[in-house]
């Protein structure tokens, strides 16, 4: 059996002109693609299948000469439109991160320095849900769009329990929008976020919830929420509400998986 695959893979690369070999850099860029979609997202039984069907269908060419190798290409090319489909907001996410510089590291923060900015941001966010502060905080990685930013005022300060409470303040002039942290420093505030559209999510999530779900689902961030009307605290991670009623406990959890993972994810 092995021979005689051999012979006709042997055969085929002897007689190839450049249709082959585009064909061949086709079906090698496309499977490419569809695995690196499928392994961002954890799509492991998807990968198999795919992997599976290639095979399949690549022994059903050495056994057949009705099936060629644009049988192949066509498969994967299939597969890939069913990819697209269904990892659609991946992608778009996937695509941002690659056009993001990624230039804000942990290399210049000391564990203390960071353990402190833990501190003070947890401690605000709970003196605002006490308070029935609303807030939005976007944890980002330099990879929001431009636009984000533009929309709001740049500030560049540092992170502490005070200014954040201050900028969420209800009659300060930057409350309604979100706040921006990029590593050490709050980058921006007052940023208006794409709203998600769903006529399913519950009534007692409102803009500021809508707002994390939309620039989460663009964008790799994680987003803290604070409602205005119940002082619930939420975590939004990927388009999702990843934790209602967050306690001490998962705030520390998202911020330190944002300072010791995310910030160094790219570098």
């Amino acid at each position: 059996m092995w021979e005689k695959i051999g012979r006709k893979f042997v055969g085929m690369w002897n007689g190839m002109d450049w249709t082959y070999a585009v064909q061949f850099i086709a079906f090698a860029v496309l499977f490419y693609l569809v695995f690196k979609v499928l392994k961002e997202n954890k799509g492991g039984k998807f990968i198999a299948i795919v992997c599976a069907a290639v095979l399949v269908f690549g022994l059903a060419c050495s056994f057949s000469d009705n099936i060629n190798s644009q049988t192949l290409l066509i498969l994967v090319f299939l597969v890939a439109i069913a990819v697209i489909t269904m990892f659609n907001v991946e992608i778009k996410r996937s695509m941002l991160d690659a056009g993001a510089r990624h230039h804000i590291g942990k290399s210049d923060m000391t564990v203390s320095h960071i353990e402190k900015i833990i501190q003070e941001t947890i401690h605000a966010i709970q003196d605002m849900s006490k308070s029935n502060v609303g807030a939005l905080i976007v944890l980002s990685n330099d990879n929001l769009p431009e636009g984000i930013i533009s929309s709001g005022t740049v500030i560049n300060a540092d992170i502490n329990a005070p200014m954040i409470e201050a900028v969420f303040y209800p009659k300060a002039p930057l409350h309604d929008g979100a706040m921006i942290i990029e590593g050490d420093k709050i980058h921006a505030a007052g940023c208006f976020l794409p709203i998600i559209q769903n006529d399913n999510l519950p009534q007692e999530l409102g803009s500021r919830h809508r707002a994390a779900l939309g620039v989460t689902s663009v964008a790799s961030v994680t987003a803290i929420v604070v409602s205005e009307e119940t002082g619930i605290i939420s975590i939004v991670k990927n388009g999702e509400v990843r934790k209602r009623y967050a306690s001490d406990a998962d705030l520390k959890n998202a911020l330190s998986q944002y300072y010791w993972s995310d910030l160094t994810a790219e570098n």
